[in-house]
């Protein structure tokens, strides 16, 4: 098993989605399989549609998942995919550069003489050193570490006479994969039972949403602040967490309170066109009149932040009472 970083842009010819699935071709199969059953990082290019020179990709890892699994494509010869283990998404609310204050994030990208190497950059499918990818994942999530406080990241019973353990994440070019802590330590909580812990996860979801939607109802368009000046938006899954539904910005919308109750129960839903959908008489008297005049969704401007149609459908087939 290795770590692994999957390239992914929205406008590709390939069939991705990359919460669930990663769409590649056999000249990286041999790669993709040594990922399986470990975690990959996916990366935004900057070319954002295959085939053409149409460029204005972030160059950023913008999140993280566990590979379950390889399947041949039934409809295409030659064409694999990777199938993630569901719950195990991870976005990353700072996405993360794959070149910062002049670092290369993965060393294999760097030539000797320190430009980039365009060859392995022109590599859709890369393997990835795990103390390479535990450095992206921590600047991934530094924000939402500083959040969740240090319970979360300290080691495990460290003794009071402790040395201070390194920052999670904090990794040397030259620390081997597997370092010990210094004596005296407790070693640091895994990685893995990081990423996987719900907290973590609701957190960066939240973040992330929160953000896209520059803290503003998308249904109502209001940006209410409570007393302490914090926003009061919540982070909706469209598709519900406790249905595999993953902790992806797509799968996601920023909700008011009464907003988002409407919208678990299935009394308003989304068109694929962003329009507004309500379930008639059934909403509670007033309620409508919450809803923004244009009866249309407050969308992020970026692409690859707006609700994903399969979410959306979904949605409208299993929740929505209209």
């Amino acid at each position: 098993m290795a770590k692994a970083v999957f390239t992914h842009a929205d406008g590709s010819i390939y069939d991705d989605l990359p919460e669930s699935r990663y769409h590649f071709p056999r000249t990286y199969l041999r790669q993709a399989e040594r990922a399986v059953g470990d975690w990959v990082l996916f990366y935004e290019p900057r070319r954002v549609e295959a085939g053409s020179e149409r460029t204005g990709g972030r160059q950023v890892c913008f999140a993280a998942a566990e590979v379950a699994r390889i399947r041949p494509d039934p409809r295409r010869a030659g064409m694999f995919y990777a199938y993630m283990t569901p719950g195990t998404y991870v976005p990353f609310p700072s996405p993360v550069a794959f070149r910062m204050d002049g670092l290369f994030m993965e060393g294999g990208l760097r030539k000797p003489d320190g430009s980039t190497n365009k060859g392995a950059f022109g590599r859709a499918v890369r393997i990835l050193p795990d103390a390479e990818f535990e450095a992206i994942v921590a600047a991934g999530l530094a924000g939402v570490r500083d959040e969740l406080g240090a319970e979360d990241w300290a080691p495990a019973e460290a003794p009071a006479s402790a040395e201070p353990p390194r920052p999670w994440g904090a990794f040397r070019p030259d620390d081997p994969v597997h370092a010990q802590e210094p004596p005296g330590q407790a070693p640091r909580r895994p990685l893995v039972e990081r990423l996987t812990a719900r907290r973590l996860r609701d957190a960066a979801f939240a973040r992330q949403v929160k953000a896209a939607y520059r803290e503003t109802c998308a249904m109502t368009g209001l940006r209410i602040l409570n007393g302490g000046g914090r926003p009061e938006v919540q982070a909706a899954h469209i598709r519900p967490v406790e249905r595999d539904g993953p902790d992806a910005l797509r799968n996601g919308l920023a909700l008011s309170g009464t907003a988002h109750w409407m919208f678990d129960r299935g009394l308003v839903s989304v068109d694929d066109d962003g329009a507004i959908l309500t379930a008639g008489d059934r909403l509670p008297p007033g309620a409508a009149a919450l809803l923004r005049s244009e009866r249309r969704l407050l969308m992020p401007s970026e692409g690859w932040a707006r609700p994903h149609p399969t979410y959306l459908r979904r949605h409208r087939r299993n929740v929505f009472k209209g």
